[in-house]
């Protein structure tokens, strides 16, 4: 837009320019005629006195054939004089080559043709004519230089017009440019307010529907996350109380085969729940929960998760953590934590049992899970990384883990990478979540 403004403004104020001076040399072209006719009857009636008294001390059956340069200042090759007789003969001239008389007429009063501009006046009783001729290229060429005079500055103005066009147009338009910016960011999960202080008056009603826009989308966010937290507490409920009740009732069946049965149960509703689990952490990713607009602690988080998987039973687990570690990112506390989750969940259950699962945070912003395995290949990498997909392993999942953690790692402008074998070994499997840059 700003070199859309630049570019029609300069176009139309050198036209404008071009305009005005074109309209200007009509003008001056005029206002040059009326002061060159001035100096044309001045001249002549300066003239006529001097030459009527240079006659009249000659013999008027013999007048003379002067050189009026002798009477009067020495001109400048512009304006040619002639001294005329009733009949027609040139008695006095200014120049040599104007021996020849005019065409014009003898009588009072200007005359033009294609080459001169002429004034005649007369004396004693229009016996005596004074022509003062001008010629026209002369008043053309000096038409010109006054058009050129003037339109040279004017084309000189052009270039220093667009500079500060230029210069008004950003400053006028940096509240836009920072209205702009201000939305673009929105697309980070911020979905704060937009402050409509700065902004022009034309740009408040926009400012308030876009405000507007965010509070629906803050308010729609809002609700899908309570459903989608009410929704798993729903459905944990029952599922953990059937599971419970199958649990109880394989103790109190006697049949030789119900025992097994009523584990099929057990193992079938297990496996339920934990699908519900990663069905619900999909849809919460699915619902854009990873960004905030505020730093926050992230390391509290962290150690919440790696105490949890311990008290329940995880002993593989070896957390690596400096005490002044600082861990603080403009990442949602509830996404990191699922994140995190899924990916010492994924390290344990597809890890070898007999080798430890090492958790590390490398240069204050990478979260790295580093669990023993046989290396798999690239082909193997690509194919895990998809929804519902386990590779070659047998060990219980559903296959949504990685999905999950890349969803919310895209919310979260953070990077997730998994590498085999891991870093420094022969083999194994690592998963690294590396956040934005941390206050």
């Amino acid at each position: 837009m700003t070199r859309r403004l630049i570019l029609w403004i300069s176009v139309t104020t050198a036209i404008l320019w071009l305009i005005a001076a074109g309209l200007g040399a009509f003008v001056m072209q005029d206002e040059f005629g009326e002061i060159f006719d001035s100096g044309l009857q001045q001249t002549g009636d300066r003239l006529l006195p001097l030459v009527v008294d240079d006659l009249m001390q000659h013999d008027p059956q013999q007048p003379p054939v002067l050189d009026l340069a002798n009477m009067s200042p020495q001109s400048d090759g512009h304006l040619i004089y002639q001294v005329r007789d009733e009949q027609g003969r040139v008695l006095m001239q200014s120049h040599p080559d104007s021996k020849v008389p005019f065409p014009a007429p003898l009588k009072v009063g200007f005359w033009q043709d294609d080459n001169y501009r002429i004034y005649t006046t007369a004396a004693v009783s229009n016996t005596i004519f004074v022509q003062v001729a001008d010629s026209i290229a002369h008043r053309n060429i000096s038409t010109l230089n006054a058009t050129l005079a003037m339109m040279v500055p004017a084309l000189a103005l052009v270039p220093l017009s667009v500079i500060a066009a230029w210069l008004i147009i950003r400053l006028s338009l940096r509240p836009v440019e920072d209205f702009r910016q201000s939305i673009s960011e929105k697309d980070k999960g911020n979905l704060q307010e937009i402050a409509l202080t700065p902004l022009p008056n034309e740009l408040q009603p926009i400012g308030r529907s876009v405000n507007l826009l965010l509070s629906r989308l803050r308010a729609a966010l809002d609700a899908e996350r309570e459903f989608t937290a009410n929704s798993a507490h729903e459905l944990r409920t029952p599922i953990a109380g059937a599971l419970a009740q199958t649990q109880l009732l394989i103790t109190d069946l006697q049949a030789p085969d119900a025992p097994a049965r009523g584990a099929q149960i057990e193992a079938s509703l297990t496996k339920l729940s934990k699908l519900v689990e990663k069905l619900l952490q999909l849809s919460r990713a699915e619902a854009g929960i990873g960004a905030t607009g505020e730093p926050v602690n992230l390391l509290p988080v962290l150690d919440l998760v790696v105490e949890d998987f311990k008290r329940a039973g995880a002993d593989r687990l070896i957390y690596h953590r400096a005490d002044t570690e600082q861990l603080r990112c403009p990442v949602s506390e509830d996404a990191f934590a699922i994140a995190i989750r899924n990916m010492i969940e994924n390290a344990l259950h597809h890890g070898l049992k007999s080798q430890p699962v090492e958790i590390s945070i490398v240069d204050g912003r990478s979260i790295l899970v580093t669990n023993g395995a046989e290396a798999l290949s690239d082909a193997q990498l690509l194919a895990i990384q998809k929804r519902f997909q386990r590779g070659n392993s047998t060990a219980p999942g559903s296959g949504l883990g990685l999905s999950i953690i890349e969803r919310l790692a895209k919310q979260m402008n953070a990077r997730f990478e998994i590498a085999s074998p891991a870093r420094g070994h022969v083999d194994g499997f690592e998963a690294c979540l590396t956040l934005p840059v941390c206050a």
